[in-house]
């Protein structure tokens, strides 16, 4: 059975547009087992329910930005050894340095294409 057979991630933005985007990447690579989240706290909670392989976070979203999800997620017992990848539309050094002290596992510059996606994902998970 392939990687991307066996592979859960959660995609969590604000924005339903970019939620489309990635899950519908993901979809062409195979990859279907994809949950999604609109906000931190929601995806906490599922999080905490049922953990995934892999997280896929937006940076900027209101009430809990990506790298407090980070934090949380690192601090918990189910989740921190979850993988996580920080998609970001100012990829400051500020935020990319936060996040690899806090445990980010990669990340990746909006606008991007679906390869760039694939090659973020294997880079943390191995090939799809």
């Amino acid at each position: 059975m392939a990687l991307r057979d066996q592979l859960r991630i959660m995609v969590v933005d604000d924005m339903s547009t970019s939620r489309g985007l990635i899950t519908q990447a993901l979809d062409a690579f195979g990859v279907t087992n994809v949950t999604t989240a609109g906000d931190g706290p929601s995806a906490l909670e599922a999080l905490n329910a049922k953990p995934v392989h892999l997280v896929i976070s937006d940076y900027n979203m209101p009430g809990m930005d990506g790298l407090q999800l980070l934090q949380n997620l690192r601090a918990g017992a189910r989740t921190k050894g979850v993988g996580f990848i920080l998609i970001t539309g100012k990829a400051d050094k500020a935020i990319v340095e936060n996040g690899k002290k806090l445990g980010m596992n990669n990340f990746l510059k909006k606008p991007f294409d679906p390869m760039d996606l694939r090659k973020c994902i294997e880079a943390v998970v191995g090939r799809l």
